[in-house]
């Protein structure tokens, strides 16, 4: 063999030894992601199970009926309840609101729920549904009435004849689309990321965990949350009609650090199929409303936050 082809056989083992040294280095670092991400998803799960442990609160979960309920019982839409010397809510154009929801009280069993009477949720029917998004507690084009003591020789008669036309009847933008009775079930929920509370306690805890990197939000977590349980399961169960737990949002939470509204008075989200709407807010969207349980425990509900939002 000549010096040339000793020399080319050199640099042909360098160049073979050069190629496995890459190629064991790219599994090496595709070893240590796996890796990575097999921890971050280890993590992730520890704290969302620590997160459904800590958080978990019953709840009254509603479905929607076909019956046909009296202006003494739970239903969405219809005529609600309106006592002798009573007239419907209005806005401070004179228009007046139309019922949203009306709870009897005494088929919901919450801590801190009024254990009687009747709980009335009244919307403006335009385009907003009575929303004021720059102002979500003021209750002018939406009123959250509560009537402790009920007569019950008022007739749906009289509170008919107390209806007057307002300026949206004809356009027929009611998120509810006619009358329906409501069941409810007993329930447990627990905090997902909809609630704007769950992205500090995920971080913080994740920056307990003794990790060699802090997060500021839980998308910096290196692995995909969808498959894990306790986060798809609780992503889900936000959604829904229910009284209590915790909300679900199409876009955002409303509320932010310091806000005292804890308590989920009422949720009503979109209820549709291919053939029948019978709850629509805007593109498919979901409907909340928050109180602070200390003045539910009060039964003052001059306090409330409105929202809804869609797709």
């Amino acid at each position: 063999m000549g010096f040339f082809d000793k020399f080319k056989k050199k640099k042909d083992d360098l160049t073979s030894e050069l190629e496995n040294y890459k190629s064991d280095s790219a599994k090496s670092s595709e070893d240590d992601n796996i890796q990575q991400s097999l921890d971050e998803m280890s993590a992730a799960r520890k704290i969302l199970k620590e997160i459904y442990d800590e958080t978990s609160v019953n709840c009254v979960t509603m479905e929607l009926t076909d019956a046909k309920p009296s202006i003494f019982e739970s239903k969405l839409g219809g005529m609600g309840y309106i006592p002798h010397d009573g007239n419907f809510p209005q806005d401070s154009k004179g228009n007046q609101l139309r019922l949203l929801a009306q709870i009897k009280c005494s088929d919901i069993s919450l801590e801190d729920f009024p254990k009687q009477g009747l709980l009335q949720f009244w919307i403006l029917n335009n385009d907003l549904s009575g929303a004021d998004f720059e102002n979500n507690t003021k209750q002018d084009s939406f009123r959250i009435v509560y009537h402790k003591n009920i007569d019950n020789s008022v007739t749906e008669e009289e509170v008919k004849s107390k209806f007057s036309r307002n300026e949206f009847d004809d356009d027929d933008m009611m998120p509810v689309t006619g009358e329906y009775g409501v069941t409810f079930t007993a329930d447990t929920d627990f905090m997902s990321d909809n609630d704007y509370k769950f992205n500090k306690i995920f971080c913080d805890k994740y920056n307990k965990l003794n990790s060699p990197k802090t997060i500021s939000t839980m998308y910096n977590v290196e692995c995909d949350l969808d498959e894990i349980e306790e986060y798809t399961t609780g992503s889900e169960k936000a959604f829904g009609h229910k009284i209590g737990g915790y909300p679900g949002f199409t876009q955002y939470d409303p509320r932010d650090e310091g806000d005292t509204h804890d308590f989920l008075l009422l949720q009503l989200d979109s209820d549709f199929d291919d053939d029948d709407d019978k709850i629509m807010w805007g593109d498919s969207g979901i409907c909340n409303f928050f109180i602070s349980r200390e003045k539910l425990k009060n039964l003052d509900f001059s306090d409330v936050l409105y929202n809804w939002d869609c797709c």
